[in-house]
């Protein structure tokens, strides 16, 4: 059976490497490919990490020593590994594995320029963004100094 594309090959041979931190997918077309769990992850195809339309994407960082602590057929058309993170939701069908395999270099480098660009980096060692300031002259309203709850001037 295909994947949800019926032209799309099929793997042969799933084999997970926990030391290399590498899945490797071999497909019945002879393609094989090498997917790094970082790369898995951060293209998760979840609607955690790739919204509901792309301007909805979540750009994932700070992945670099994620592990797949466990992995699991869905079905005969996709896998769905579950991460060191916690992150379970992806479902990797046939066919976007063979596409993120093929275009691997590509979506590689996009990503690298991405994390970059915001100031990011694979490890995740930066210090998180400084919080939004809203409302209130700038200041936010009634958080995080001991005095209860919300609202302006209260």
């Amino acid at each position: 059976m295909a994947g949800l594309t019926p032209n799309t090959p099929t793997p042969t041979n799933i084999v997970v490497h926990a030391r290399s931190r590498e899945l490797v997918v071999d497909f019945s077309d002879g393609a094989s490919f090498h997917y790094s769990f970082e790369f898995l992850r951060v293209n998760s195809p979840s609607a955690e990490v790739q919204g509901h339309s792309p301007d909805q994407a979540v750009l994932q960082y700070g992945k670099q020593n994620v592990t797949i602590t466990d992995i699991e057929p869905v079905g005969h058309y996709a896998i769905q590994p579950t991460f060191s993170d916690g992150h379970a939701s992806g479902i990797y069908s046939w066919d976007y594995l063979y596409r993120i395999g093929r275009d691997h270099d590509r979506i590689w480098a996009e990503y690298l320029t991405d994390i970059q660009t915001r100031g990011l980096s694979r490890t995740g060692n930066e210090a998180p963004p400084p919080p939004k300031k809203s409302g209130c002259g700038g200041g936010g309203c009634g958080g995080g100094h001991g005095h209860g709850g919300g609202g302006c001037g209260g």
